[in-house]
């Protein structure tokens, strides 16, 4: 794959734990029909303009699974930022051809609510469907594109999730 020159699309990424150190993960409702259609993968979308990090990591979180800000508590940051290419056949074709992938901010956050708090339609749905999953299924379950990032994102979370 040759590095395209578009750059990368800045976004924040969440990894929710219950109290079981289960993680949060959603079925993408635009995967469907796609090739990936039994992916599954943790709330994360782009940081608008004027908007840090933290900021849109709760929003998107909200958006994405109904779970307020109240209902969760922050536990770590990365200390990176972590970033993965979009296979060739979608630079060009995705956020308006704009990117060549996601420099993405993650979050590690543990959700105080009850299972019946979730609600993925509580905004413009992106899921169809929710789990909570062992940390360690976490790069089986996402995209392949993005399988490294989210085994970076284990070791970087690793003492939290023990």
């Amino acid at each position: 794959m040759t590095r395209s020159p578009l750059p990368y699309r800045p976004c924040a990424g969440v990894m929710l734990v219950n109290a079981e150190k289960r993680v949060f993960v959603g079925q993408r409702i635009d995967h469907r029909e796609h090739r990936w259609k039994d992916a599954w993968q943790m709330p994360q979308g782009g940081i608008d303009p004027g908007e840090d990090a933290e900021t849109a990591a709760y929003r998107e979180l909200e958006e994405e699974t109904g779970i307020a800000r109240q209902q969760v508590e922050l536990i770590a940051r990365a200390s990176k930022d972590l970033r993965y290419d979009l296979p060739d056949e979608l630079v060009g074709k995705v956020w308006g051809g704009r990117y060549c992938g996601q420099l993405q901010s993650w979050f590690l956050m543990r959700f105080h609510g009850e299972d019946s708090d979730i609600d993925l339609e509580a905004h413009k749905p992106e899921f169809s469907a929710w789990q909570w999953v062992e940390p360690h299924r976490l790069p089986e379950l996402i995209v392949p594109f993005k399988r490294t990032l989210y085994e970076q994102l284990l070791e970087e979370f690793s003492e939290y999730l023990r």
